[in-house]
């Protein structure tokens, strides 16, 4: 994470390109379409035209120069989206995966505790068969229920 006090610069810094442009265009224009009949001062210059020239060329400069600022600054703000976008699909694909993972817990739960029903429910008719009709046979499937229950711990 950048510190405050270097965002401050780098956001000045990267204002300079393009006032520096603006002022070089400025200073361009004026060179080339005043004389010293409209402003003395410009007297103190000895070669206006040829001022105007390097001018434009460091103007030129400048343009690639702000060119560059602004390419990578897209750039990083491409760079943030994209890993916001990326960050924002990892935290849904986590959210998804938990959600099925409660959804997993649930339905085993659900399953365990309708086996359960299905033991008791066969438990109770068991007895039930034995106290209507106590034979050896329903005595032994009630054993053998005994025998499973003690045997799984249901």
């Amino acid at each position: 994470m950048e510190s405050p006090q270097r965002k401050i610069w780098l956001n000045f810094l990267s204002l300079l390109p393009s006032t520096l442009l603006s002022v070089l265009t400025i200073a361009v224009a004026f060179l080339r379409f005043y004389d010293q009949q409209d402003f003395t001062f410009l007297a103190t210059i000895e070669q206006p035209r040829e001022a105007s020239n390097q001018l434009t060329v460091a103007a030129l400069v400048v343009a690639l120069v702000a060119f560059g600022v602004e390419w990578d600054r897209r750039n990083r703000e491409t760079a943030r989206q994209e890993a916001e976008t990326a960050r924002a699909d990892n935290e849904r694909i986590e959210r998804r995966q938990r959600e099925i993972q409660r959804d997993r817990a649930a339905d085993e739960e659900r399953e365990r505790a309708a086996r359960r029903a299905r033991i008791q429910n066969r438990g109770a008719i068991l007895q039930i068969r034995y106290q209507i009709e106590p034979n050896e046979a329903n005595g032994q499937a009630l054993r053998n229920f005994l025998a499973f229950l003690q045997e799984y711990g249901e």
